[in-house]
Parts: structure tokens; C-alpha cells; sequence
């Protein structure tokens, strides 16, 4: 204390602070990031790269100088879009990250209160109790800890720590509370990792195995197309190597080359958008996860209720008056905690003066979720006792109670819980005999937004369960009170068919929630209902709800969560209640739509450009289309189809369930109608505009083809009804007619290594192409949708 300068009672000063932060630093580890040059480097790494850079090499080897500049061009503009986007999409998340930085309790100029842990410098007094990310190296002053400290050790269990011990930075504390003084922050202390609370490293989520099914799937449909083509070329005698860069060009177009930023751009937009609405998403794809939730668990204190309780009854038991039920009940609490009840106690205690500085608390033993109850040492002059609280089924048997005595209390207790009250008893030890001082009833009333967020949950389908350690009335009482529904049971039933899966999940499944869950019955219940299939979402506050939340496909810390809560969850709240929750469901379906008309387009253009080249080949017995004209259609598609990520989108009321079978079966049957309509075209260039005798006229009539009905295409999918019923987005609008402008330009002026053509004939195969989509093609993919049930609005 005397080589830091700090008063233990007092704390720091906060004039003394900024020389120090300026000594020591912020308590906070820089990130290690790799250098832009090299995040820009490696966009010419990987399967799309090479294959780009292949084309590129074999057109320089084959002396087509124009296609190697062309797609060179391609490559370099591709990889700055894309390093530009994910620059743009991390800097989006560590403004979130910066949201998310840990709190601490701390004493400055003899007031206690909460602020960064990065603003911690070595000489502060702070307070850790159980649950608590450990901020910084502390050594312990006043109190005792138990700690987990796998994070730095890599061995579980808990490790004892008593006043005098140094605790270090990255421990989680499991059990106790202590005041210490901070000795290192920062790069000094022994973990020096503070900062890794948020990781940014993300779980497998649905959404890459479907992609990588639709990848699969269209790969192995475009090859065999592919390889018969290039059989088929061998044995009419052409040359292998001139027919090789359409084929990887073709191939190519089967790679989802622009899904990543459409997808990262579309997580990243929703999270920003969350955060305006009170929650922060520590993980990008947890919206995702979101929109396929059919199951919410959440806890009722702080959640579904304000999370302020207030003393509304006193029941003395004989010989004592309701002044010293409130008294002893606040001498048990500890108000340096900002626990609910303490605080309702200690407040109550004072409104009413009957608590003074005579009072002294010697010593103080925190609640436990294993013992249910707070202990405290006090002296009153020379009097000496000690004073209890806790549950009134832990309290009986110290006092001794007559199994008579223990059903009044019962019989009181229970008419308590049907009103809404939650019973603390209260007791005294006094030269060895402890009494039982009588009960002190709290009440927590339910937010005003609770029930209209549980009928707004109700309506996307989500069902909400409620979990709670209350005993079996209160619950009850609760969930009547907010409608969630009158069938509620003790957890202890359900923990007795874990044994039986079905049983559990029948239990589960049929009840609107369960009374006294413990921490461990909320991870055993997420697991239950995933065992089932459902896609479950769960609420948690403390170290102990980690592995549930953990476990979940969503988990959300509430407000007021612990740091390590804040950790395993995968969504974070800001606001208090529920009132956010609705948020990232909605954005989750907005992206999960989004993705499907993505799926869907790709898989359409995909069967189309293939089956018009290859077809085509085999009828007339040439490739009427060149790679760069292939490869300028497959980047300015995928530009296009970005921005989907903004599009306007009309969710579904259900959960989100993929259905790629059905997206499979419309884009190849739309595939296949867009190759036959475009035969017409191509017969009549071929005969008509005497294309035939000049190639390269030829490539630029079918890249006018190809491309426009690419183009109109996308606004026919994007729409599950037909596509009159919405409008696209602005960015995505604008973009699809600044690329229907391109692409005259480009043909009438023969840029790019395109031959120029007429005026005329594009504008021919622009109003075809037109006519066709939203005509045939757009009654027929509302046809098709609806006889696959793709959750039409």
C-alpha cells in the first residue's frame, strides 16, 4: 500500500489517475493485426485466385494478350473490392468490440463505483465477487476468493485464494468476494490477454455446410457438362489447350467468387444496425442462428421483471417485531455488491432508520448458490452476534424449528409466492443459539414491455419457456401474470427423465416453463431440446449460465450479465428486459432470405451459362462465347449480386429452415427454360445477322444474351411471389441499371476486347430477355415456389 500510494478506505484520487495512466498505460493488451499489405496480398491466394492467375498465364502462353489483361484486371479490381469490404466489415466489429470492454468496481476519493477496467492503474482498490472477470492483478486485502484459472493454467478446478494472495488477470472468480489493491495492469500482469474476452474466432454455423452443399452440388453438374463438351471437342479435332481457358472460366462460374462479401457485408450491415437497437453482436453470424430460433428459454428476474425488488412484507416470528426482521436481514447484507436484495434490505433499513453506524459488520460471507444463504459478523458496542439470511429450507434446520413451526412458515411462505412475493428468511446467532428472526417478503414486479414481447415473439414463432430458481408458486404466478402459459413444474421432475429423452422432451416440450432450476438444468435443458431439433435461444446472467449459453445457438446475455456471461454469449444486450430480443430475429430472416434468393440466383445462372455454352457447342459445333466475355459477365453478375445483402426483403413468420433441395429443383428447372428461351436468340444471330462467318461478333451477341438474362433474372427470384409485389432496394436497383448501361456501352463501342455490334440488336435481345423473365419465368418460379411450400408470405 505504501509503495503504490493508496489508502485502502479511501482509494485512489482521481487527480492522481491520468499521471498514472501515462506512467503505466491503458490496463488493455493491443491487438496483434496483420498488416493491410499482406491481408490485400492474400486475396491472390486460394482456389478462385489461382485458377484466375492459371487463365492469365495460359492466355499469355496461347498469345492472347487481350483475355491476360482482361482477366488480370479482373483479378486486381476483385481483390481491392474485396480487401476494401472486409476492412470495411472489421472495423464495424471492433466498434462493437469496444461496447463489450469489462467493468470494475473500484473505490476513487471514498466512493465506491463501476467503470472500464481499462482505466484501472496499479494502486486502485477494487471489489471482485462471484462471477467476475478478474481485470487485472490483485492482491487480496479484505475477504477470499475461489477462482478458475483454467484460462491461464489450463488445469480445471477451483483454486482457493485468501486475503494476501495475489489474484491474476484472466481468472474468473466462482465463489467469495474480496477487496485487493491492483499491483499490475496491462502488458505487466501474468496473463496479459484482458482483451480476449471477445474472441473473434466463430463456430461452424449452419450456413457453411448448406453452402458447401449448393457448391458441391453445382460443381459436380457443371463438370460433367464440362467433360462431355471437352470429349466431345477431342474427338471433332480441336485443340485441348484453346478450348482450356472456357472450361476454367466456366467452371469458375460455379464458384460462389462473390458470396463471402455478400455475406460478410450482410452480417456486418445487420450487427451495425442491431446496435442502434440495444444489441451487440459478438459473433457475425449469430443473427443468423437467430432467424432459425423456434425456442427461447429465459430467466425471470432482471428479464422478465425489472430487477428492483422492494421490501413489501415484515412477518416477525415470536418475540420479535418487524423493525428488527428488516434490521437483521440488511445487517446480512453487503452493499459494496449492488446485489438486488442487499440493496432492497439495506434501502429499506435506512428510508425507515433503523440502521446506524453503531452497527458494525466484523466480517461477511457472500451467497452461495450451493449453501442458499449470506452469514455476517456483527458488533454493537460490546455486543457481539451474527445474523443470516437465505432460504427459509436452509435456515430451519440451524434454528432448530419443530416440524409444527417449519409448516406455519410453509403454509405462510406459499401464500406469499401465490402473490408474487418472494419470501428471505432471516435469523440470529447469539451465544451459540440460533433463532429464527422471521421473514422478510420482496416483490419484483414484471417489466411493462414483458407480455407484449412474448405475444411479438409468439407471432414469428418462437415459443418462450420460462426458467427460474423461484419456487414453484412464484412461478406460476409469473408466468399467469404475463400469459407465457398456467403449466409450470419444479425442474426436479424434469431432471428425473433425463435418463428418457423422449420423456424430457415430451415434459419440455408441453410445459411453459419450470421452478428452482439450478445453473446446470439450463445447459441440460438447451441440450435436450437440440437433441430434438430445435434451434434454441437462451437468456443468462451469471458465471454459471456460461455453458448454456455457450451451448446454445443463441445466446443472449442479458443487460446486467457478469463479463464471463457476456463472453459465452454470442448476442449481448444493452437494454434492459426483453425488449431487444425481436431484433435479431427479424434481421436474422431479413439475411436468411437474402441468402436464399443469392442460392437460388446462382444456381440458375449457373445451369444456364453452362448449358447455353456447351449445348450450343454441341448443336453448331463451336463455343459462341469467349473466356474474358464469360469472365466480364461472371464479375459484373457477382458485383451485382452483393448487393442483395440491401435488399428489401419480406420475412417469413416461421422459423427459418433451409430447404436447398427445393431451391435445387427451381434453379435447375429455371436454368434449363433460360437455355431453351435463349436458343431463339442465338439462331437468329447466327442466321438472321449473318454472325456465323465472324467469332468474335458472335461472343459479344451471346454476351449480350447471357447477361441480360442474367440481369433480369435477379428480379425475378428476389421476389417469392411475383416480382410486381415488392421493390428492390435503391443500391440494388441502381447497380442492375448501371449495369445494363455498361453492358450496351461495352458491346456498341467494343471495349473490353469485345467486337462491336449494333444498337439495334441489343436493344432486340434486351426487350426478349425482358418480356420473357417477368413473364413465363417469373409465373413459373411462383408456381414452382409454391408447390415446394418455400414459406411463401
Amino acid at each position: 500500500m505504501a509503495e503504490l500510494k493508496t489508502n485502502p478506505a479511501k482509494g485512489l484520487s482521481q487527480a492522481e489517475v491520468p499521471a498514472l495512466l501515462k506512467q503505466f498505460g491503458y490496463n488493455e493488451i493491443t491487438e496483434n493485426k496483420t498488416h493491410p499489405l499482406l491481408n490485400f496480398l492474400s486475396k491472390f491466394w486460394g482456389l478462385t485466385a489461382w485458377m484466375l492467375e492459371f487463365i492469365v498465364v495460359l492466355s499469355i502462353f496461347l498469345h492472347n494478350t487481350s483475355d491476360a489483361y482482361v482477366v488480370g484486371g479482373l483479378l486486381i479490381l476483385n481483390a481491392l473490392i474485396s480487401f476494401t469490404l472486409e476492412q470495411s466489415a472489421a472495423n464495424a466489429v471492433a466498434e462493437l468490440r469496444k461496447k463489450l470492454q469489462v467493468n470494475v468496481k473500484l473505490l476513487r476519493d471514498s466512493i465506491w463505483k463501476t467503470a472500464l477496467a481499462r482505466e484501472l492503474v496499479p494502486g486502485d482498490i477494487i471489489r471482485v465477487r462471484i462471477g467476475d472477470f478478474v481485470p487485472a492483478d490483485f492482491t487480496i486485502t479484505d475477504g477470499q476468493l475461489s477462482v478458475d484459472q483454467s484460462a491461464l493454467t489450463g488445469e480445471s478446478g477451483e483454486v482457493d485464494m485468501p486475503t494476501g494472495k495475489t489474484v491474476y488477470s484472466g481468472s474468473i472468480v466462482t465463489k467469495g468476494e474480496a477487496t485487493g489493491v491492483v499491483t499490475l495492469t496491462g502488458l505487466n500482469t501474468y496473463f496479459g490477454k484482458t482483451a480476449s474476452l471477445v474472441k473473434s474466432a466463430a463456430p461452424k454455423s449452419h450456413i457453411d455446410e448448406v453452402l458447401a452443399k449448393v457448391v458441391q452440388w453445382l460443381l459436380f453438374i457443371v463438370a460433367a457438362l464440362l467433360i462431355l463438351a471437352f470429349v466431345v471437342s477431342i474427338i471433332r479435332g480441336m485443340n485441348p489447350l484453346q478450348l482450356l481457358p472456357l472450361m476454367l472460366v466456366l467452371l469458375l462460374g460455379a464458384i460462389p467468387v462473390a458470396l463471402t462479401a455478400m455475406f460478410t457485408i450482410s452480417m456486418a450491415l445487420g450487427s451495425k444496425e442491431l446496435s442502434g437497437q440495444g444489441v451487440l453482436v459478438t459473433r457475425l453470424n449469430a443473427p443468423n442462428d437467430a432467424a432459425s430460433m423456434d425456442v427461447l428459454c429465459v430467466d425471470k428476474t432482471g428479464t422478465l421483471t425489472i430487477n428492483k425488488l422492494t421490501v413489501a412484507k415484515l412477518i416477525p416470528a415470536v418475540g420479535f417485531t418487524e423493525g428488527q426482521v428488516l434490521l437483521y436481514g440488511a445487517l446480512a447484507s453487503q452493499e459494496a455488491d449492488h446485489d438486488a436484495i442487499d440493496m432492497a434490505m439495506i434501502g429499506s433499513a435506512r428510508d425507515k432508520k433503523i440502521i446506524n453506524n453503531s452497527f458494525v459488520q466484523k466480517s461477511f460471507v457472500p451467497f452461495d448458490p450451493k449453501t442458499r444463504k449470506t452469514e455476517a459478523s456483527i458488533t454493537n458496542g460490546n455486543e457481539l452476534f451474527s445474523v443470516i439470511k437465505g432460504a427459509a429450507e436452509t435456515l430451519y434446520p440451524l434454528c432448530k424449528l419443530d416440524i409444527t413451526a417449519i409448516t406455519n412458515w410453509n403454509k405462510q411462505i406459499d401464500d406469499l409466492a401465490k402473490s408474487g412475493y418472494r419470501a428471505i428468511a432471516v435469523a440470529q446467532t447469539k451465544d451459540n443459539n440460533t433463532e429464527f428472526v422471521g421473514v422478510v417478503a420482496l416483490h419484483d414486479p414484471p417489466r411493462t414491455d414483458s407480455m407484449q414481447i412474448i405475444k411479438d415473439l409468439a407471432a414469428l414463432g418462437v415459443t418462450v419457456k420460462m426458467l427460474t430458481g423461484d419456487a414453484l408458486p412464484i412461478a406460476e404466478e409469473m408466468s399467469k401474470t404475463l400469459q407465457i402459459g398456467d403449466k409450470i413444474l419444479n425442474a426436479s421432475v424434469f431432471k428425473e427423465c433425463l435418463g428418457d429423452p423422449k420423456k424430457a422432451i415430451e415434459l419440455l416440450e408441453q410445459n411453459s416453463g419450470f421452478a428452482g432450476v439450478y445453473p446446470e438444468d439450463k445447459y441440460n435443458i438447451v441440450k435436450t431440446f437440440q437433441a430434438s431439433g430445435h434451434i434454441v435461444g437462451m437468456t443468462g446472467d451469471g458465471v454459471n449460465d456460461s455453458p448454456a449459453l455457450k451451448q446454445a445457438e443463441v445466446g443472449i446475455a442479458v443487460s446486467n450479465a457478469t463479463d464471463v456471461a457476456k463472453g459465452a454469449a454470442s448476442i449481448v444486450l444493452t437494454k434492459e428486459g426483453l425488449s431487444s430480443i425481436p431484433a435479431p430475429i427479424i434481421t436474422g430472416r431479413k439475411m436468411f432470405e437474402r441468402i436464399n434468393i443469392w442460392i437460388l440466383n446462382k444456381i440458375t445462372r449457373s445451369i444456364f451459362k453452362t448449358c447455353f455454352v456447351v449445348i450450343a457447342y454441341l448443336v453448331f459445333g463451336k463455343y459462341v462465347i469467349s473466356a474474358s466475355a464469360i469472365l466480364i459477365i461472371i464479375f459484373m453478375t457477382d458485383f451485382v449480386k452483393v448487393s442483395l445483402a440491401t435488399d428489401n426483403v419480406i420475412i417469413s413468420q416461421k422459423p427459418a429452415r433451409w430447404n436447398i433441395n427445393s431451391l435445387a429443383k427451381v434453379g435447375l428447372i429455371l436454368g434449363l427454360l433460360m437455355t431453351i428461351e435463349a436458343f431463339p436468340l442465338l439462331y437468329y444471330g447466327l442466321h438472321h445477322l449473318n454472325l456465323n462467318n465472324n467469332n468474335a461478333a458472335l461472343s459479344t451477341y451471346s454476351f449480350v444474351i447471357i447477361l441480360y438474362f442474367g440481369l433480369f433474372s435477379l428480379f425475378v427470384v428476389r421476389e417469392k411471389r411475383h416480382f410486381w409485389n415488392s421493390w428492390p432496394s435503391k443500391t440494388l436497383l441502381y447497380l442492375i441499371i448501371g449495369d445494363m448501361i455498361l453492358g450496351v456501352i461495352l458491346v456498341t463501342f467494343g471495349w473490353l476486347s469485345f467486337t462491336a455490334i449494333p444498337l439495334t440488336e441489343t436493344l432486340i435481345v434486351i426487350a426478349y430477355t425482358g418480356f420473357i423473365s417477368f413473364t413465363i419465368n417469373d409465373l413459373l418460379k411462383f408456381i414452382l415456389l409454391r408447390k415446394w411450400q418455400m414459406d411463401m408470405p
